[in-house]
């Protein structure tokens, strides 16, 4: 393999993103998104169909409430986060399939996907900056 495709084959192994994410939601797919990040922060808004662990409780949670077998994506607020990578440390040392989501909460929310906050769904709104909005005719 060249330099640049072990590189990113690497990387791909251990990041998704949350369009990804969200596609494989919608298809049906066997995998378990983990918000790691505090309460407060999840109640403000967090991923529809993410499980709330913090990354500081998922050596003490995770046996007991995940199948080991089923492959894991956390995430944190945003790219200038480092929970997402604390909370992938912690589900690989408990020998999980385990990605992490780049772009985290943050990116989610922009993109327009499914939001949640503690008092039920959010409207979903689009940043231009981030998706493309074809513009009706």
């Amino acid at each position: 393999m060249t330099d640049s495709l072990s590189y990113f084959s690497r990387k791909l192994a251990h990041e998704t993103d949350p369009s990804d994410v969200y596609a494989a939601q919608k298809a049906g797919d066997s995998v378990v998104l983990i918000d790691v990040r505090s309460t407060d922060a999840w109640n403000q808004g967090h991923a529809v169909g993410a499980i709330h662990m913090p990354y500081r409780d998922i050596a003490e949670r995770a046996p007991r409430e995940l199948d080991a077998g089923v492959p894991v994506v956390v995430y944190c607020w945003s790219p200038g986060c480092n929970a997402g990578a604390k909370g992938a440390v912690e589900f690989a040392r408990l020998g999980f399939s385990v990605r992490e989501m780049i772009g985290g909460y943050e990116y989610w929310l922009r993109e327009g996907l499914p939001c949640a906050d503690a008092d039920g769904k959010l409207p979903r709104v689009f940043d231009p900056q981030v998706m493309y909005i074809r513009p009706e005719n």
